[in-house]
């Protein structure tokens, strides 16, 4: 199965270079079961986008206000939840934030 790991941290943290590494070495810890994953940029960057009565509206930031905003993400093959979970709880920001997992839905 396919999970979505979603990492959500403190944006008062600031990541060491030791944390850094940690992130950069999880895809060869987990090897192939990591199918792909991104940081993202901070929610003041972000653009919310509604469509209402056929008219594209935007609102600059992001979907709602948390003490804990989306970081990145790693999409990952996993053979249960156990097995998510444990990669989740791999991930650095795990331990000063959280990890969200997500089944991804499979369509016949």
């Amino acid at each position: 199965m396919k999970y979505l790991l979603i990492i959500y941290t403190d944006p008062t943290h600031e990541t060491t270079p030791e944390e850094m590494a940690a992130y950069y070495g999880y895809s060869a810890k987990f090897g192939a079961k990591v199918l792909g994953g991104e940081g993202l940029e901070m929610p003041d960057t972000a653009t919310t986008v509604r469509v209402q009565n056929g008219q594209t509206l935007t609102t600059d930031g992001p979907y709602i206000e948390t003490k804990e905003v989306l970081g990145g993400y790693y999409l990952v093959e996993a053979a249960d939840l156990d097995e998510a979970i444990e990669m989740a709880a791999a991930i650095p920001g795990a331990a000063y934030g959280a990890v969200e997992v997500r089944p991804v839905m499979q369509y016949d």
